[in-house]
């Protein structure tokens, strides 16, 4: 926001993706080797002992943007361990026909989390120094610790020719599992597809979606919007009711799809391909909204449509991924999106500071609907 820049956007991107789709293909094997807990766990810990450090830094003065990379990147890194267990982990502690419900209900409080924190933020920041306001993420961090480490879950062993491969702890047995994995999941067209559709579309949709501050900034700088109860007329109001308006429509959509989602909906993949059609749709109407209003309302259907992709996702992998191949499965999801975002960013980034950012928006939201319509007609093979 400081620096208004899309070069600095797309180096942020890149520091908050990519080490983890990097770390996820080596964090599904192991999600399908060790136990899944620990590597819930370990990297919360490792994430934490990072925030300490940042605290301390900031603390003694050192607030330099190299350091806040360095950070990002340590906690992404972390992240590529934890969500191929974490995803792996959900089946075999839920019933098969509550997946979808629970992954809606998991969808719907990180939501809630978007929402609740940058309002908690902004009021600890007028009463705490920002060293002192990162021990609440610590704090956090070892309460969720607790929580997951008093899960008791039955063991599962892999086959024996699963078992065999995954005894090697040496370089070659790791790539061996990847390879694995890569062919497990080409092997199968609806693992497939939702593979390759989720990479494109965090490339060609998500990525232009992170520019939003730069489109607020750049777009509706000049106007002002009286709500009645407040009037957005800052930059800070106009971002904050942009990242609000997507929250409540990530939640609403969230919080319908764990209702009534497994009653009405029988087919995950047609759910994720009606959505990707609405996020192309919404999208390409953030870059023609002609007024704030306008935007914001446009911005709340983008959200409420993106509530619609990962909980169907998640539970189509979990359901057709043989227990044993789980974890790779999902640490390829989380790579092929990963990379998709960050190399989406190299290319909008800049191309965001070269012409109008409302163009890229419409391009991005145009080239999503092929892939909501591809997935529709992949949904009819069984």
């Amino acid at each position: 926001m400081r620096t208004n820049s899309g070069t600095i956007m797309t180096v942020i991107m890149l520091c908050a993706c990519l080490p983890q789709a990097i770390v996820s293909l080596f964090g599904g094997v192991w999600a399908d080797r060790w136990n899944k807990k620990a590597l819930i766990i370990l990297p919360d810990a490792l994430i934490a002992v990072a925030t300490v450090v940042l605290s301390l830094a900031i603390a003694n003065g050192m607030t330099a943007l190299a350091m806040f990379f360095v950070i990002l990147a340590i906690r992404s890194a972390g992240a590529g361990v934890q969500s191929p267990a974490v995803q792996s982990f959900i089946p075999e502690i839920t019933p098969e026909p509550k997946l979808l419900r629970v992954n809606s209900i998991n969808g719907t409080i990180q939501s809630v989390n978007m929402i609740a924190a940058p309002a908690i933020a902004a009021v600890l920041v007028n009463i705490m120094p920002l060293w002192a306001i990162l021990y609440v993420d610590v704090t956090t961090a070892v309460i969720g610790i607790v929580f997951v480490a008093l899960i008791r879950v039955r063991l599962t062993s892999a086959s024996s020719h699963e078992a065999h491969v995954d005894d090697g702890e040496t370089e070659a047995g790791v790539f061996t599992n990847i390879r694995t994995g890569l062919a497990y999941a080409w092997r199968y067209p609806r693992i497939r597809s939702v593979l390759i559709s989720y990479a494109f579309v965090c490339f060609i949709n998500i990525a232009p979606m992170n520019l939003t501050l730069i489109l607020m900034n750049r777009g509706f700088s000049g106007q002002s919007l009286d709500l009645g109860f407040t009037v957005l007329s800052t930059a800070a109001d106009k971002l904050a009711a942009n990242e609000l308006a997507w929250s409540v429509g990530m939640v609403i959509g969230g919080a319908l799809l764990s209702a009534i989602g497994p009653k009405v909906f029988h087919n995950n993949m047609a759910v994720l391909a009606a959505a990707f059609v609405g996020m192309g749709v919404f999208t390409a109407g953030l870059g023609l909204s002609p007024t704030l209003l306008a935007y914001l309302c446009v911005d709340f259907l983008v959200g409420f449509a993106t509530s619609f992709t990962a909980s169907p996702t998640f539970t189509l992998l979990q359901e057709e991924s043989s227990p044993q191949m789980r974890g790779r499965v999902f640490g390829l999801l989380t790579t092929f999106s990963g990379f998709g975002t960050p190399l989406g960013m190299v290319v909008f980034g800049p191309l965001a500071d070269m012409i109008p950012v409302q163009c890229i928006f419409v391009i991005g939201g145009v080239l999503t609907v092929p892939f909501g319509v591809w997935l529709w007609r992949m949904a009819r093979v069984k």
